[in-house]
């Protein structure tokens, strides 16, 4: 796969993703699979874009006051020490990529989901929101995603809270965890290669800042949720079929 393709692709996954909310991981992590990248080279690549992407998007829902950083906490105090625990636990090649596989299977399923919009919010378990940051956490950490393609359709069915939100939850969510996933592989004396990266940063740098300004209001969220779910799913399942038979 020619180098430019990956810029291109990169660019519109951070377009995509920043306009609903989420910094593209699983996609970044699916097309340098299929692409061949070393594992070793595309965990770290993964977060770093991740955390590129979402930073915008965070400080946009902070400023416009959907980011409940007091409701958002039991998410974070779980996910952040158990994503640095993923990052930091060394995964067999074979092993990262059946879970990754998996993982991207699962998402598809949970970007295909349409939430709708509650009449009213229930009140927030203060116990299982500190268990789903956990198992989120741990996850993100294992695979080198943020978590919010998890996430959020989570919260929609528990009706945490109303959409933006909800999205703003999940872009902040991602951002921790992608900074301590990052960490923890850095613990693990992972490397960063930025001959590689650099201008792959560069291209969702560019991307993420048009998409979040963006948003959802011009572009069909569902559709391009649905589309993702699709080219996800096709993706996982042949790295699955690569690494299991």
């Amino acid at each position: 796969m020619p180098y430019y393709f990956l810029l291109i692709n990169f660019f519109l996954i951070a377009l995509v993703y920043a306009s609903v909310g989420f910094g593209g991981g699983s996609s970044y992590l699916a097309l340098m699979a299929v692409a061949g990248v070393s594992y070793l080279v595309l965990k770290p690549a993964a977060l770093v874009c991740n955390i590129i992407v979402v930073t915008g998007g965070t400080y946009i829902f902070y400023r416009e006051g959907y980011l409940d950083l007091k409701k958002s906490l039991p998410f974070v105090l779980a996910s952040v020490p158990l994503a640095f625990i993923g990052g930091y636990y060394k995964l067999e090649e074979g092993t990262f990529f059946i879970i990754l596989g998996s993982a991207l299977v699962v998402a598809a399923f949970f970007l295909w989901y349409k939430p709708g919009q509650p009449a009213t919010i229930r009140s927030s378990n203060t116990m299982v929101n500190i268990s789903l940051g956990a198992g989120i956490g741990l996850l993100s950490g294992l695979v080198s995603i943020g978590g919010g393609i998890f996430l959020a359709p989570l919260l929609h069915l528990m009706n945490w809270d109303n959409a933006k939100k909800i999205s703003a939850l999940a872009s902040f969510f991602i951002l921790v965890n992608s900074i301590s996933g990052l960490l923890g592989q850095f613990a693990q004396q992972a490397e960063i290669d930025f001959k590689f990266i650099g201008p792959l940063m560069i291209s969702v740098l560019i991307g993420g800042q048009i998409g979040s300004r963006i948003g959802a209001r011009r572009l069909n969220p569902v559709l391009i949720k649905r589309i993702t779910a699709v080219l996800i799913l096709i993706a996982g399942i042949n790295i699955l079929k690569d690494h299991l038979f």
